[in-house]
């Protein structure tokens, strides 16, 4: 089945699409609720006063884009907005002391839906839903809509709304290096057939002596999930989710024996997977600084933190998970709406801070973004051939995608995360994990 647009992986609802750092922010997001609710009251937030807007940002990769662009709005308004390049690893941190101090951002980013709940039940973020119903909406894909908006009974106990406008529209897969591809005697601009194929290729990079392929412990539960969609339609994905289904099934099985494929071929780097709060960032780097491997599974946002941190190496392609061989569904995405912003309807500059959002996320501001960061823009106007080569295979396939309605529970991938591990370690059997994740999900 064809999704026309962006998948509910990151939305109040779906299963979250994260990298390690937005795991870890989302693992301590129930944590820092009761001392959110408690800090906010019902007052004005001091916010930065009349003379200028304040944007605390958390990604670097989009950081000198977002610089840019504010440059920009400042010439063109004469409203002065500074942003504050707080990072991936202070962000939540420093959020959290902000709302306790009561001297919240006009603006922040949105990040994943574990993080934001606390701030947006405390009253922290302007509900969008009705500026959206009235024509703001109409700029993005609609299920960028979707993914944003926490619907009723949502796990997070947020009130129904729309509390976050989003410019980039993301997704997982494969990032190969083309240097290394052509080395081994490999077409980097031609994505393997299936899986087998691609564990073909990485054995050949092996022998032409690079780290075949690697990928971070925090992102096994994407990978496993992307994976399954092979076998798993996705409201049998969501029952799974919801417990209505058994993991101990075949499909479930078949998921996970991937991690034993690409084991007993030899082709993870290392022999094992990163694990600990950097894990996602080392795969990152070992990618693209010290180019130490030859393919990666991470987040179409990488890209943007290669050009931050690596910007002289653009000679790598990007494509989906391969598809199981034996697979009876279409494989889809794990994709979702990323990178955005909640405006804070208690500071004084709430309307400006409004209307700069506005201001981003139009289709012209969104190309902006897609030339240089690069991303895959989240509006429907922006034209294909703005979306940079290195993820013009991922982007071509953004219509594929997952629309699953609840996430997997946190003690789930936790427990897949750690079985992974022990599977490429071996450690454990796949039907042991299955058994471990079937016991986590009675816990949850």
């Amino acid at each position: 089945m064809r999704r026309d647009h962006i998948a509910a992986a990151a939305s109040p609802t779906g299963p979250t699409f994260l990298s390690r750092r937005g795991f870890l922010l989302g693992a301590i997001g129930t944590g820092i609720a009761t001392t959110s609710l408690a800090a906010c009251g019902s007052g004005q937030s001091a916010g930065s006063g009349d003379s200028e807007i304040v944007f605390m940002n958390q990604s670097r990769g989009q950081a000198a884009a977002l610089a840019a662009l504010a440059k920009q709005y400042t010439k063109q308004t004469g409203v002065k907005i500074r942003i504050d390049d707080v990072g991936p690893t202070d962000f939540l941190t420093k959020l959290q002391s902000s709302s306790q101090s009561r001297d919240m951002p006009d603006i922040y980013s949105a990040v994943d839906s574990f993080s934001m709940a606390p701030y947006y039940k405390a009253g922290w973020a302007m509900d969008l839903t009705d500026r959206m119903k009235s024509g703001w909406g109409d700029t993005f894909r609609p299920t960028t809509l979707k993914t944003s908006t926490f619907t009723a009974d949502n796990p997070q106990g947020v009130k129904p709304g729309i509390y976050s406008a989003h410019w980039e529209a993301p997704a997982l897969g494969i990032f190969v290096n083309s240097a290394m591809f052509k080395a081994a005697g490999l077409d980097p601009d031609q994505p393997p057939a299936g899986m087998s194929e691609f564990i073909d290729q990485l054995v050949k990079i092996k022998k032409s002596g690079k780290g075949p392929f690697w990928f971070a412990t925090s992102l096994v539960n994407q990978l496993v999930q992307g994976y399954a969609s092979n076998y798993l339609t996705d409201d049998e994905l969501n029952a799974t989710f919801i417990g209505k289904s058994s993991w101990k099934s075949d499909s479930w099985r078949k998921s996970l024996q991937i991690l034993v494929d690409l084991r007993d071929a030899g082709v993870i780097a290392t022999g094992s997977l990163p694990s600990g709060n950097n894990d996602n960032p080392t795969v990152e780097k070992a990618f693209f600084n010290t180019q130490g491997v030859a393919a990666v599974f991470d987040g179409t946002s990488a890209v943007g933190v290669a050009r931050a941190t690596a910007p002289d190496f653009t000679d790598f392609r990007s494509f989906p998970l391969p598809k199981a061989d034996d697979g009876t569904q279409d494989p889809r995405l794990v994709a979702g709406a990323a990178k955005g912003a909640a405006i804070n309807p208690r500071s004084k500059n709430a309307a400006k801070a409004l209307k700069f959002v506005q201001w981003l996320t139009e289709p012209a501001q969104q190309t902006a973004f897609a030339q240089k960061v690069p991303l895959i823009p989240s509006a429907r106007a922006v034209s294909d051939k703005h979306i940079p080569q290195q993820l013009a295979g991922i982007a071509a396939k953004i219509s594929d995608v997952q629309l699953v309605q609840n996430q997997m529970r946190q003690q789930v991938i936790t427990a897949l995360q750690k079985g992974a591990q022990a599977i490429v370690l071996k450690e454990r059997t796949v039907d042991q994990v299955l058994g471990d994740l079937d016991a986590a999900q009675r816990s949850a």
